[in-house]
C-alpha cells in the first residue's frame, strides 16, 4: 500500500518498547496513522507508552502488541495501558508456556509486580484467533516469529518472542532478550536462517549484553545497522558490549538528523529512534538528539 512504515524505538532506558506503524500522507500535509503495533511495553521516568498513545495520538486501542520477554523491564507498563483506558486488541507471545508455567517462572526471581499479573491473565485470556491478522492489516507491514519452547528452555530471556518486520523490502529484527544458547537452537531452523539474510536493521539482543550476542548469527546476518536500548551507565556489565560495529556493513546508514553515518545507535546516546520505511525499501532516520 502507497505510503510508509513508521517504527520508533523508544527511550526507555534499561527497557524496550517499539512503536509501528502504516502512514499515509493527508491532502493538508500531514500524515494518517494506521492501525498501532507495539513491540514490549517499557517506560522510563519521564515517558510512557500508555500515556502517549491515549494523550499524544488520541488512541484508545493498541491494535497489535508483541511481548518478547516475560520480564519487567519489557513489560513494566501494562497496567499502565489499563489505567489510561487504552485496550489491547491482539497480543502475540511465546505459545509454548501456560500463565501457571511462567508464574513459577517469575517467582523463582521473587514476588511478581503488578505488569507481571497483567501479562499472566493475557496469557490465558488472549486464546482465540484474531479476527485482524497482522499481516493483512497493517497497510502493508508484515511480520514473522519464533520462538524456543518450553521445556527445552525454562528461562525468561530464551523463551523470547524473536520478530521480524518488514515493509518494502527492509527487514528489521527485534529479538528481544535472547541469548547464545537461544540464539543456537533457532539457528537449528532452515527458515529462520533464510530471513536472517535480509535483516537491515538488528535491535540488539539483551540490551547489547555480552550474553545475548551470538556470533554464529553474522554469518546469516551483515545488517547496515544495530540499534541498542539501554540506559546510562551504571552496572559492571555496560562495559563489556561486544563490537557490533565489526558485524554491521562498513556503509552504516546516514542519520538525517545530523547528516553522520552512523553503524550503532543508541538509546542512551541519540534518545528515540525513528525509521521511515517507503514501499520502494527507502528509508530515512531521525533521533530525538543530536548525537
Amino acid at each position: 500500500m502507497p505510503g510508509a512504515m513508521r517504527i520508533r524505538i523508544w527511550d526507555v532506558e534499561h527497557g524496550a518498547c517499539v512503536m509501528i506503524q502504516h502512514v499515509t500522507p493527508t491532502p493538508v500535509g500531514g500524515v494518517y496513522g494506521g492501525r498501532l503495533a507495539m513491540i514490549d511495553a517499557g517506560d522510563s521516568g519521564t515517558w510512557s507508552p500508555s500515556s502517549y498513545i491515549r494523550h499524544v495520538l488520541g488512541r484508545t486501542t493498541l491494535d497489535y502488541l508483541f511481548i518478547t520477554n516475560a520480564d519487567q523491564d519489557h513489560m513494566s507498563d501494562l497496567r499502565g495501558l489499563d489505567q489510561a483506558g487504552v485496550t489491547v486488541d491482539t497480543l502475540f507471545r511465546n505459545p509454548s508456556y501456560t500463565s501457571v508455567t511462567m508464574r513459577s517462572i517469575k517467582l523463582g526471581g521473587g514476588p511478581l509486580t503488578g505488569d507481571a499479573e497483567w501479562y499472566l491473565r493475557a496469557c490465558d485470556s488472549f486464546n482465540t484467533p484474531t479476527i485482524r491478522p497482522f499481516n493483512q492489516y497493517m497497510g502493508g507491514i508484515t511480520c514473522d516469529t519464533f520462538n524456543n519452547s518450553y521445556p527445552s528452555f525454562i528461562d525468561t530471556n530464551n523463551l523470547s518472542l524473536v520478530v521480524f518486520i518488514r515493509y518494502g523490502g527492509v527487514t528489521f529484527l527485534f529479538p528481544g532478550d535472547l541469548e547464545r544458547d537461544g540464539w543456537h537452537a533457532l539457528l537449528a531452523r532452515p527458515d529462520f536462517k533464510a530471513l536472517l539474510g535480509n535483516v537491515a536493521i538488528l535491535m540488539a539482543s539483551h540490551h547489547g549484553r555480552e550474553n545475548g550476542f551470538c556470533n554464529e548469527v553474522f554469518n546469516y546476518c551483515r545488517p547496515h545497522a544495530v540499534v541498542i536500548s539501554d540506559k546510562e551507565v551504571i552496572h559492571e556489565t555496560q562495559y563489556t558490549l561486544p563490537d557490533y560495529r565489526a558485524v554491521v556493513r562498513d556503509s552504516g546508514v546516514v542519520v538525517r538528523t545530523t547528516g553522520k553515518r552512523r553503524h550503532v545507535l543508541t538509546t542512551r546516546r541519540d534518545g528515540w529512534i525513528q525509521f521511515e520505511v517507503d514501499d520502494s525499501g527507502n528509508y530515512l532516520i531521525d533521533t530525538e538528539n543530536r548525537g
